[in-house]
């Protein structure tokens, strides 16, 4: 970047695409803004679920379960939304927004706080039901607190043929 040049300029010295489609949402768009963060919300709670709930699968034997009693052998964690799948579709979701703010029909003049407020509740609700759930079949989506197991130790020797 030269001296002359803005904060969003690019290398060809025109905004680039990004820096314009934040600008467009902060004068506006609470709409594609609202919408992108309920799709969003709606990715990170399927990335955080199991992928065999175990609400629905306490009675039936039909493939791994989470391990709900001390006895119980341990079954790895797998997610509902693997985490590639949670990163491609969110950037769909964002490219999706971009291209939404190219049309003013979707320009819905809102009272913005309303949405703001309405999505932080809608959060919270969801956020507690999730861990509600993970907290009742004891399962925890990430690796942090988790106990690891260390194998045996390396005897450093190797055989040679």
């Amino acid at each position: 970047m030269s001296e002359g040049d803005s904060v969003g300029d690019s290398v060809h010295g025109k905004p680039s695409v990004v820096y314009r489609f934040f600008t467009r949402l902060g004068q506006g768009w609470y709409i594609v803004t609202y919408a992108l963060g309920i799709y969003h919300l709606n990715l990170f709670i399927a990335f955080l679920s199991p992928k065999v709930d175990p609400s629905l699968m306490e009675d039936s034997d039909d493939g791994p379960s989470l391990p709900t009693k001390q006895n119980e052998e341990f079954r790895p964690f797998i997610r509902r939304l693997p985490e590639f799948k949670f990163w491609h579709a969110a950037t769909k979701g964002i490219l999706v927004a971009m291209a939404c703010t190219f049309f003013e029909a979707f320009n819905v003049p809102v009272f913005w706080p309303i949405l703001v407020m309405y999505f932080i509740m809608l959060f919270c609700i969801t956020m507690k039901r999730q861990i509600k759930h993970m907290i009742k079949y004891r399962y925890i989506p990430f690796t942090h607190g988790k106990r690891t197991y260390k194998g045996k130790e390396d005897a450093g020797k190797t055989f040679a043929s």
